[in-house]
């Protein structure tokens, strides 16, 4: 299958990249400290986004003999660092997961101008619901991939569980229940193209930094517990964000393969968080205690970057703005 388009640069390391790995050049020496980057830019992000797309399918330009060029490791490595120093200096020490856990399950009484799915139920327009989905399409088309990568770092109860939920998340069997194919389905509802990586140089660093925290995690044995921890905080919270969007994608009008992705996520979501906090955590955590401090901060963090996408969102949106980098093109 022929992979997407690699991404524009978006700064000198970025650009610096792109060169490398469409000319099949060695990376050259970058002309200053990757310390002087923003761990939260777009300049960073979208090399790191880069880079680890070289793990899932590749960019059509680039040989997939460079997924473990030495080179772009150690420039990966650089990156990861960077932003992970920046993440944990922003996330406050934690040793807590259960209670982690439970601030996310409390519902925020009366109107909370800070949730992006309580703001497209009540004033969403259609434009704004393409938007989110342009930009969800980034982890949405790649869904339960990059947790997958947990599951032979688990044991016993804990990868039992894992591979159960998975199961789900992969359509059970059954090709055309792919999460990632009901939200191409969804895109397409919504009259977005539905190729794989398409709207990356639409999304702000804000949104990929998401999409990089997953990987980031799942790539790393030494961070199995913090993707423990952000695979439960995406299933504590999907089910009540997703009875809000498939209300929002009611309301305006949108059709029932737009409607089904969320609606599909209420109730199978709902089963998850269940696994995953008694199961997939407590397993876990029989085996390897000393790993709490590791699934809180996979929680906290989760929630520091959907903090910050959903600012920019609605920042935007609530000013009359788009919050993509670049318009939204009419499907041919």
């Amino acid at each position: 299958m022929k992979g997407p388009s690699l991404p524009a640069p978006r700064g000198e390391v970025s650009r610096s990249l792109a060169s490398t790995l469409r000319y099949g050049t060695p990376l050259p020496a970058l002309p200053h400290s990757l310390d002087d980057a923003d761990p939260y830019g777009d300049d960073l992000q979208i090399a790191l986004y880069t880079l680890y797309e070289l793990h899932y399918r590749g960019f059509a330009e680039v040989s997939d003999e460079r997924e473990w060029d030495p080179g772009l490791l150690a420039l990966r490595r650089q990156l990861e660092l960077s932003f992970l120093k920046a993440l944990r200096g922003d996330v406050p020490a934690e040793a807590d997961a259960t209670e982690a856990l439970e601030a996310l399950l409390l519902e925020p009484v009366g109107h909370d101008d800070t949730s992006v799915s309580r703001y497209l139920q009540r004033d969403g327009e259609l434009w704004q619901l393409q938007e989110y989905a342009a930009l969800r399409s980034l982890y949405h088309l790649k869904e339960a991939d990059p947790h997958a990568w947990v599951i032979p770092r688990l044991h016993g109860r804990a990868k039992a569980a894992m591979a159960a939920v998975e199961f789900d998340e992969f359509g059970a069997g059954r090709e055309e229940d792919i999460h990632a194919r009901l939200f191409a389905d969804l895109m397409a509802d919504l009259g977005l193209r539905t190729d794989y990586g398409h709207y990356v140089d639409a999304a702000p660093a804000e949104a990929v930094a998401t999409v990089n925290l997953m990987s980031l995690l799942g790539l790393h044995r030494a961070l199995r517990g913090a993707l423990v921890g952000h695979f439960a905080a995406v299933e504590v919270t999907s089910s009540p964000g997703s009875r809000r969007l498939a209300a929002a994608l009611r309301r305006v009008g949108a059709g029932k393969a737009a409607q089904r992705f969320y609606e599909e996520h209420v109730e199978a979501d709902a089963v998850h968080e269940q696994v995953v906090r008694r199961d997939v955590i407590g397993g876990l955590l029989e085996d390897e205690p000393e790993l709490e401090p590791d699934v809180a901060f996979g929680v906290r963090v989760t929630g520091l970057l959907e903090d910050r996408l959903a600012a920019r969102l609605l920042s935007a949106w609530k000013g009359r703005r788009s919050a993509l980098r670049v318009p939204l093109a009419p499907v041919d």
